[in-house]
């Protein structure tokens, strides 16, 4: 008879194996395959930049060693025998979270990422509660998943340029959607990054005039591209007092310090700056500049899974996918350092290929 750890899944990858050190091979073991389970192998695997705030423990202490990646696309290669939603061959993503305690009020209301029971079961450096020790993400080649929290991709979508969709796309189109963003509208992306040129798609696809604030003479011309109607270099202080009171949101993407008060004197009454960037530095806000105008400063984090799914279905309608540079694993830590140096139009999306 064959014990369930006999029948674990065998894995490689790459992994940081402490915050100071460079990704490297690893080899290691994924839980079998349940009931309700799903094998993914995985084709690619886009690099967001909270995989090098996670693995270097700039958000905290890390669990290692960790395999990060939370932007993944693969085809279904093994199912339970209770698996109903999905078949073997079928294209699917995984994106930032794999399980949540699912019965909380949050949980309940589709948005598993605000789990209130510890949080949801992130793709990587949470708790493995099968198996135990650290659950391990998409820079590897396989991935095992409980069917509730994969997410269904169109074959037909460029599957490397839609990965990044899985957490950049998530995270701009939830705020956009629940601030309700459309015609007549005059909206603001800070920033023109792997989340900025996001926005910027589906602001535009939305009806809305856009406007992108840019601390680059090169990304200001490529912002127009991909659909703004203007960018602002945020050194031209008097360009900016140009727009003043004009915008009716603005998303700020930015994940460098920078200030916020410079951007509250150009919103409408009632005009609101959604974070969706994670800077690593605390904010300073002067409470005049949210006062005045009846401003307001709000956060958004990523969707849950039934809404992440109506993202990828809306991006695949409007032809919206990242703007992507396809990179080989073993090529992962120049990748980390280009990120870091903004050095990337606009994501990196690694070939899991590569790694065979």
């Amino acid at each position: 008879m064959t014990s369930k750890a006999d029948s674990r899944i065998q894995s490689k990858g790459y992994a940081a194996k402490s915050s100071k050190g460079k990704l490297v091979p690893f080899k290691f073991e994924r839980r079998a395959v349940g009931s309700k389970d799903i094998l993914v192998d995985i084709l690619y695997c886009g690099i967001c930049h909270s995989d090098i705030h996670d693995s270097r423990s700039e958000w905290g202490k890390a669990r290692y060693p960790m395999v990060p990646g939370h932007e993944i696309i693969g085809k279904v290669s093994k199912i339970g025998s209770s698996v109903k939603k999905f078949k073997v061959g079928d294209t699917v993503g995984v994106g930032c979270m794999v399980d949540s305690c699912r019965k909380c009020a949050a949980c309940k209301a589709g948005e598993e990422y605000d789990c209130h029971k510890g949080g949801p079961i992130w793709t990587y450096d949470s708790e493995e509660k099968h198996i135990g020790g650290s659950t391990y993400g998409g820079y590897s080649n396989n991935i095992v998943v409980d069917q509730d929290f994969v997410l269904r991709i169109s074959p037909k979508v460029n599957l490397a340029a839609t990965a990044p969709l899985l957490c950049a796309g998530t995270t701009t189109y939830t705020p956009l959607k629940y601030w309700k963003v459309g015609p007549g509208q005059r909206i603001g992306v800070l920033g023109l990054g792997g989340l900025g040129h996001v926005a910027v798609k589906i602001a535009h696809s939305l009806g809305a005039e856009v406007v992108v604030f840019t601390t680059s003479p090169r990304k200001a011309k490529d912002a127009l591209r991909l659909g703004a109607k203007k960018a602002i270099l945020t050194s031209n202080k008097k360009e900016l007092e140009n727009y003043s009171r004009s915008f009716d949101l603005i998303l700020d993407t930015a994940s460098v310090k920078h200030d916020l008060n410079a951007y509250f004197p150009l919103l409408k009454r009632n005009g609101k700056i959604v974070l969706v960037g994670l800077p690593i530095h605390p904010f300073e806000v002067m409470p005049f500049s949210l006062v005045r105008g009846h401003r307001i400063l709000a956060g958004s984090g990523l969707g849950g899974i039934r809404e992440t799914q109506e993202m990828l279905n809306y991006c695949a309608k409007h032809k919206i996918v990242s703007d992507i540079e396809l990179t080989p694993i073993q090529k992962i830590n120049e990748a980390y350092g280009r990120i870091i140096k903004g050095d990337v139009k606009y994501r990196f999306v690694i070939d899991m290929s590569s790694l065979k």
